[in-house]
This record gives C-alpha cells, sequence and structure tokens, in this order.
C-alpha cells in the first residue's frame, strides 16, 4: 500500500508565532526528507524513541522533551507537537477480526493430517519414549526459531512471500515464487486424502458400515472377517481385512492400474467428492482473512472435541495398555542412529511448517505491534503437544486390534501414512459399538484438519500475488481466487485416477519435501547474513519494545542453518525407497520425482541471474545494495538519518 505522510513540527514562540518545520513524506516503505534524502524503516537512528511509541506502519512517533533537553537545537521547555495525517489512494491492508482468529488459524495450519497419522509412526519406529528426546531438541533448536523468525518477518514487513523480499534482500525474490509453486503442487495431492475421507463419510451413513463385510462386489476369496468374537477364524499372511480391501479396490480402485506408466481412467465418484471439498474452500477463503478468520473457529477446534472422544473410548478398549506401552516404551540405544534425528529434524519442520509462505501471509494481517514473540510459543506448543496426544489416540486402538487379532502391535502398524487411517483405524471403528457415530465424527475430524491447512496454503499464494501485482488483482479478488482453486482443481485430476494413489506418493515424497527445506535454508541465510541479524532485530524491538536474546540470535546465524543443511544432506545421502502397498516404484519415478522439486526450486537461480542482468550499475554496486529494500537502486543516494527530536 503506498501511502503519504504529511508531518509538521510547530514550535510555539514568546510572540505566539508558529514555524513550519521540516517536511517530509513517506512513500513505498521509505521516509522521504524534503531535501532528497531517504530513511529506511527500522534504521536504528530512525527510531530515536527506543522502540516505544509508534505509528502503524512501523515509524516512530516523537515525544515531548524533558525540561533540560536543549542541546538538540530547540530551547528548554518548548513545546513540541507531531501532526500525522494520512491519506491513501488505495485500500488499507485487512486485519484479522480478533486476536483468536489468528491463533486459530496458524493452530489449525500447523496441525493437520501429519500430526495423526506420521508422528505416532515415527515415534514408535524411532525408539518410542526416547524420540521424544531428540524431537524436542529440534524444536527449540530449530523449529521454534523458525517459526518465530517468520511470524516477525511478515508482521513487520506486512507483505506476501514474494513482495517482502524487496525490503529484505532483492535478489532472493525467486524464493517467493518458488514457494508458491510448491504450495499448488501441495494442493494437487493434499485435497485429495481429504476426497478420500469424504467417501469415507458418505459411506458410514448406513447401519453397517460397507468395509465390515467380505460380501461386496469389490471382495476377494482373501477377505477376511476377523472379529474378536470370531475365535474359530485364524489370521494369516495372506489374509486381507474387509478395511483394507474397501479403501484399495472400492475407493483407490488401484488395483485397475499397474503402475504410474498407465494410471486409469479418472474416479467420477472421487471427482465429485473433491470439487465438493473445493467448493468449501473458495467460498471460505474467497473474501480473505474476515471470512477465513471465522470458519477456523469450527473447523480448528473440532478436531480436539474429537480426539479427546476417541481418547476416552480408546483407553477403555480391552488391550489398549499393549499399544501405549509400545508407543511409549523408551529404546535409548536408537539414539545413537542417525536416522533418529533425521526423522526428528524433518517431522518438527515439517509439522510447524515454515517456508510454506503461511506464517508470512497470516502474520502481514496483524496489528503491527502484536506480541508475535508470545503467539510463536504458544502455537508451536499447542501444536507438538497435539502431535503427542495423538499418538495415545491412535495407539490404544493399535493395541485393541493387536488384542484382537491376537498379534504383535509392530505388525498391526506396519503400515505409516494415510493407509493408517483409512485402514487400520477405520476398522478398529467399525469393530465398536456405535461404529456408525465414531466413524462419522472421526472423517469429520480428517476433513476438517486437512481444510485448515488448505486455506493456510491457497492464503499463502493468494496473499503472495495480491501484495506482488495489486493493481492488477487486489480489486478482483473473488475472481482470482476462482482461477486458483480451479487450477488446483484440474492440477489434482492426475490424483482422481485409478493409479492416483501412487501419484500422491510420489508428490509427497519428492516434490514438496527436499524442496521447501532448501528453500528455507536459502531464506534464512538471506535474513540473517544478508539483512542482517542485528537489523532484524532491530526490527523485532520496534515492534515489540524488546530485542531477541542471545539464543534466538545465535539459532538464525548458525544453528538453523545446521538444522536444515542437516536435513537436506541427509535426504541426498538416503534416498526414501518409495513403495506404496505391493508398488515399487521404478527408478524413472525417482528422476520425475527430483524433476518435478527442481521445477519449483528452480526459480531462486533464475531470479537471481534476471536480477543481476537488469539491475542498474556494475554488478558491485547491486550486490551492495542487496539489503537496502524495495526502490534503492545503486545509483540512488545513501540512505540519512533523520534528524535527532531536538531540531
Amino acid at each position: 500500500m503506498e501511502m503519504k505522510q504529511s508531518m509538521m513540527m510547530d514550535r510555539e514562540n514568546e510572540g505566539g508565532e508558529k514555524e513550519k518545520g521540516e517536511e517530509s513524506s513517506q512513500e513505498n516503505g521509505r521516509l522521504m526528507l524534503a531535501d532528497g534524502g531517504v530513511a529506511e524503516k527500522g534504521d536504528p537512528k530512525v527510531n530515536s524513541g527506543g522502540g516505544s511509541g509508534g505509528v502503524s506502519n512501523g515509524y516512530p512517533t516523537s515525544t515531548a522533551p524533558s525540561p533540560k533537553e536543549g542541546a538538540g537545537g530547540v530551547p528548554a521547555g518548548a513545546l513540541r507537537t507531531l501532526v500525522v495525517q494520512q491519506t491513501s489512494l488505495d485500500q488499507p491492508r485487512e486485519t484479522w477480526s480478533k486476536k483468536m482468529d489468528f491463533l486459530l488459524s496458524v493452530i489449525g495450519y500447523a496441525v493437520d493430517l501429519g500430526n495423526v497419522w506420521r508422528f505416532p509412526y515415527i515415534c514408535y519406529q524411532n525408539g518410542g519414549g526416547a524420540f521424544l528426546l531428540p524431537y524436542m531438541l529440534m524444536a527449540v533448536f530449530g523449529g521454534v526459531p523458525l517459526f518465530y523468525m517468520e511470524l516477525a518477518l511478515g508482521q513487520f514487513h506486512r507483505s506476501g512471500c514474494i513482495s517482502i523480499w524487496k525490503h529484505i534482500c532483492p535478489i532472493f525474490k525467486g524464493i517467493g515464487f518458488a514457494i508458491c509453486i510448491i504450495a499448488l503442487y501441495i494442493a494437487f495431492y493434499y485435497n485429495t486424502i481429504m476426497a478420500w475421507a469424504l467417501y469415507y463419510l458418505l459411506a458410514s451413513f448406513r447401519p453397517t458400515l460397507p468395509w465390515t463385510t467380505c460380501s461386496n462386489p469389490w471382495n476377494t476369496v482373501n477377505c477376511l472377517r476377523y472379529l474378536s468374537t470370531d475365535s474359530n477364524i485364524t489370521w494369516t499372511n495372506m489374509s486381507t481385512s474387509p478395511a483394507e480391501e474397501f479403501y484399495t479396490r472400492q475407493v483407490l480402485q488401484v488395483h485397475l492400474s499397474p503402475g504410474l506408466h498407465q494410471l486409469g481412467s479418472v474416479s467420477w465418484q472421487l471427482a465429485l467428492c473433491l470439487l465438493f471439498i473445493f467448493t468449501i474452500v473458495y467460498f471460505s477463503i474467497w473474501k480473505g482473512v474476515k471470512t477465513s478468520g471465522k470458519v477456523v473457529w469450527v473447523t480448528a477446534t473440532f478436531p480436539y472435541l474429537v480426539l479427546l472422544v476417541l481418547l476416552v473410548r480408546g483407553a477403555t478398549l480391552p488391550g489398549a495398555w499393549r499399544g501405549v506401552v509400545f508407543y511409549l516404551k523408551p529404546d535409548w540405544g536408537k539414539l545413537l542412529s542417525t536416522t533418529v534425528w533425521i526423522d526428528a529434524a524433518a517431522q518438527i519442520f515439517f509439522s510447524l511448517g515454515p517456508g510454506f509462505g503461511v506464517l508470512l501471509a497470516f502474520a502481514s494481517y496483524n496489528p503491527f505491534h502484536n506480541n508475535c514473540y508470545k503467539d510463536a510459543l504458544l502455537t508451536s506448543s499447542v501444536n507438538c503437544l497435539t502431535s503427542f496426544l495423538s499418538g495415545f489416540v491412535i495407539f490404544t486402538v493399535l493395541g485393541y486390534m493387536a488384542e484382537m487379532r491376537k498379534i504383535g502391535v509392530e505388525t498391526v502398524a506396519k503400515d505409516a501414512g494415510p493407509s493408517l487411517l483409512f485402514i487400520i483405524y477405520a476398522e478398529a471403528i467399525a469393530n465398536m459399538p456405535a461404529a456408525t457415530f465414531f466413524a462419522i465424527i472421526f472423517f469429520l475430524m480428517i476433513i476438517m484438519l486437512g481444510l485448515d491447512s488448505t486455506f493456510a496454503g491457497l492464503e499463502g499464494v493468494i496473499t503472495a500475488m495480491l501484495d506482488e501485482f495489486p493493481q492488477l488483482l487486489s480489486r478482483r479478488r473473488e475472481w482470482f481466487v476462482l482461477g486458483l482453486v480451479c487450477v488446483c482443481y484440474l492440477g489434482a485430476l492426475s490424483t482422481l485416477t485409478y493409479g492416483g494413489a501412487f501419484v500422491v506418493k510420489l508428490f509427497e515424497e519428492y516434490a514438496t519435501g527436499p524442496a521447501v527445506i532448501t528453500v528455507v535454508f536459502l531464506e534464512v541465510i538471506a535474513v540473517s547474513w544478508f539483512y542482517g541479524t542485528s537489523r532484524f532485530c532491530a526490527d523485532v524491538h520496534m515492534m515489540l519494545g524488546f530485542s531477541p536474546g542471545l539464543f534466538w540470535r545465535v539459532c538464525w546465524v548458525a544453528i538453523c542453518p545446521i538444522f536444515l543443511l542437516f536435513i537436506i544432506v541427509s535426504f541426498l545421502a538416503f534416498p526414501p525407497e518409495v513403495k506404496l502397498f505391493d508398488y515399487v516404484y521404478p527408478p524413472w519415478t525417482t528422476v520425475l520425482g527430483y524433476c518435478i522439486g527442481v521445477s519449483s526450486f528452480i526459480c531462486v537461480p533464475a531470479y537471481m541471474v534476471y536480477h543481476l542482468l537488469t539491475a542498474k550499475g556494475t554488478f558491485k554496486q547491486v550486490r551492495a545494495s542487496r539489503g537496502l529494500g524495495e526502490g534503492l537502486s545503486p545509483s540512488s543516494p545513501p540512505p540519512v538519518p533523520l534528524p535527532s527530536p531536538g531540531y
């Protein structure tokens, strides 16, 4: 938003006359003096008030001097008045209606499906209770500092993930475009999982759940309905449960596709389910955070109610204690394995979700002096505790399934990802009393967990594009959001085919993970080393009235880059072996996956080359101006501080 402020300082003389002070104007994030000088927002010399008393755009207001003050050119006892006028041709930036709207939106974004299925699986696989130690260390020294940094950046610069780089380091602007492409890739496959959950939800409205019997057209001869009351039936390695065949043969119909080389036709049932999901998404975000901030009051709180209900129900099931012991029993020897620390770092990173442009977008709609430090600590703590709670919800049921089948918990819990929810948990629900009720609330919870993350991911893209192209899109938000949702739906069609589950797995493993970690690594380097930690801390001081301590500075400069580099190197050194059901991904799919990942990351070096070729001045001048912000070309005059409050 371009804004001009006329500032006039009047001084009352003995004869009652007023002398006009020096006029200045603020435009495009800088303060332009009448004599042609420039003062940057966040300059410590500008912030002479020590962070107290600032206007909403980040510039401090001057306060009346003490009677002893006179060295700055103003006689002692003279009155000074600051008159601020704001005029704008553009609409003011939208803000959250309530603080709780923002908190629930951030919590809803951070707490997603991964908290329910991925954390419990990763925890038991890497030493149970012993895994909590590396998980907490990675959260304290890596995840939370990154979370705090993005909230502070978005709130101070009030910009999306693209235009914010004009204020930080213009040559890194390609990071913003890469984030938007990654967000689109996520929208292509993430919402398909909600379409599966919606299919299950609609199928739950019947007295007998369809995944409890083997008499359906989609069942095979290997289907075995194995309940705790069926003492004459023995479960074998060749047996398949009704829940597994309903998921693979009725919902996904994956048996009709031989692999990624032949995906097959689009399932019209899933296509309609996904269309309904995107319709909800559109009407929740089309007007901005004013509407999405109200929707999250339901979508972010309802999952917690369901989790508590399922936890109580799971704790009363026979054999639940076996699952809890398996979940938390520490295996301290596994801490010596590098894999455990890699999984802990990756889990906390993807759980908190920095680097997807969402935190920047959400924080940009906050009041300038909002305490984002407390917000970061609160929301990240809620996220971690939710993951821990979800483990009990899942493993009490897994213990019950192991007790019912008379096998070990590790055999029941061999599958991770959506299979854990749509096969194991769905089957357990089907064997409970009041199965229809628990199935309905469970799949409603899955849908709402996914909706929150979808709202947030698309809002990150929308905010970035509206801030970057305000003249073109600001008054056409509804049409732009409609076009974006249509693009996401068309991009998701490949995941709705008979082999769509293979596409979902490919996107999940390659298209988003490595690319977004590399992008966040560059983001931390740009902010800490190019923009400067001292300058960033001065910005935080201007907003909050206090500067980040030594711990946060060390994390941003050294620990966070090492944390991210550790994940990147680990991924390259130990590429995942991708397998889904009985289909092992051939080598060419690995090449395809890396190409999809690089297609987003390539925006970063491509924009650097573009910036160096189009910027005015020599390469040395362009490099010297890397952190000066928007509108300051290498040939512009150097920034000069505002006069001290004594003139």
